[in-house]
């Protein structure tokens, strides 16, 4: 039914789940540098917080707030900066 991911010592967690779209995770990551890898394209929205992103090719930083969505390519590395405790949905296509 659910299944529970932890990464970076236990500073992100999520739980992913099958949805109508596909399937797709909630989650929280504490304050902190993280970098992710896809290997699929993902949606990612923030529900609560910011996020500091930075893609593949981007030069700079993006600053993504509650509700707002960014998308990462599949098979690419990204970078996430988190001030505070932050939550999210990620959509995998």
């Amino acid at each position: 039914m659910f299944k529970t991911n932890e990464y970076f010592d236990g500073k992100v967690k999520s739980i992913a789940f099958e949805t109508t779209d596909g399937s797709a995770t909630v989650g929280v990551m504490a304050k902190g540098e993280y970098v992710f890898g896809t290997s699929t394209v993902e949606y990612m929205t923030v529900t609560s917080g910011k996020m500091d992103i930075k893609l593949p090719g981007d030069a700079n930083w993006k600053t993504y707030k509650e509700f707002e969505t960014f998308i990462v390519p599949k098979d690419v590395k990204f970078n996430v900066k988190v001030d505070s405790d932050t939550s999210y949905r990620c959509l995998y296509k």
